[in-house]
């Protein structure tokens, strides 16, 4: 008998792989120095229109690697020593923060959903030696997170606007 919840889970397994990309293209887009990587992110969402989940997700995203940039920083050091993460290409760069935010700062996706995700965009935007290193750093992090489950926190409720 077929599963009936398999398309849903489907849609939302491509919907939050959406919106990982998307905070990805946000933070690489940063790196160049131009605009906030929110800003670039509600640019991204409004050209593509997607759904609510996947915006969710990338503003989560974004929101975790910009409120934890030097915390996600010093993380990669501890972890990889031998690559300083100013000497990391930017899309390298990116791709750690992105991935560390969400499994560090996200209490809704699972960390081995999470590394398992990253691994394979590693993969696909920077090659095998990038993902490798993903593995290595998120894998020996997410060890040290389980023993200190403190540091993973719910995201902050969206900010309203101003009347």
């Amino acid at each position: 008998m077929p599963d009936r919840g398999a398309p849903a889970r489907s849609d939302r397994t491509r919907s939050r792989r959406a919106g990982r990309r998307i905070a990805l293209a946000a933070v690489f887009e940063a790196e160049f120095g131009q605009r906030t990587p929110t800003a670039i992110l509600e640019r991204h969402l409004a050209e593509l229109g997607g759904d609510a989940a996947t915006a969710d997700l990338a503003r989560a995203i974004v929101a975790a690697v910009v409120r934890e940039r030097e915390g996600i920083d010093v993380a990669i050091g501890l972890a990889a020593p031998q690559y300083p993460v100013v000497s990391l290409a930017r899309m390298d760069r990116a791709l750690l923060r992105c991935a560390l935010g969400e499994v560090l700062h996200s209490a809704t996706t699972p960390a081995r959903v999470a590394i398992a995700e990253w691994v394979e965009l590693a993969r696909i935007y920077s090659g095998d030696p990038m993902r490798r290193l993903m593995n290595g750093v998120l894998g020996r992090i997410a060890s040290e997170s389980e023993r200190a489950p403190a540091q993973r926190v719910a995201p902050p409720p969206p900010a309203r606007p101003r009347t």
